[in-house]
């Protein structure tokens, strides 16, 4: 599968999820972890790269409930809030733009 840019763009990033006691901060594990919510997502499509955070191994993990180290519900809080710090980093540098 092809990577945009802004998929490619998370490679070696800080992690922006930030689980406290979760979260490894190895940027060279750091992917663009996709937010899942009902309505832009579903079988076989994915939710648009701006609902991605970047996100440690750790934290995606954690996000996609790969691991049971954090409630589901503090999980998706944080993805979200990780969601508009990468949304926030990107504009900053000129990557995305607000209408």
């Amino acid at each position: 599968m092809k990577q945009s840019k802004l998929t490619k763009a998370a490679r070696g990033r800080e992690c922006q999820v930030r689980i406290p006691g979760v979260c490894n901060g190895n940027s060279e594990t750091t992917v663009l972890a996709h937010y899942r919510m009902s309505g832009t997502c579903g079988v076989g499509m994915k939710p648009n790269d701006l609902q991605g955070a970047w996100a440690c191994s750790a934290c995606h993990d954690a996000c996609d409930g790969r691991s049971q180290l954090i409630d589901r519900a503090d999980a998706r809080q944080l993805h979200a809030e990780g969601v508009m710090r990468t949304q926030a980093k990107l504009m900053s540098e000129g990557v995305v733009a607000a209408c």
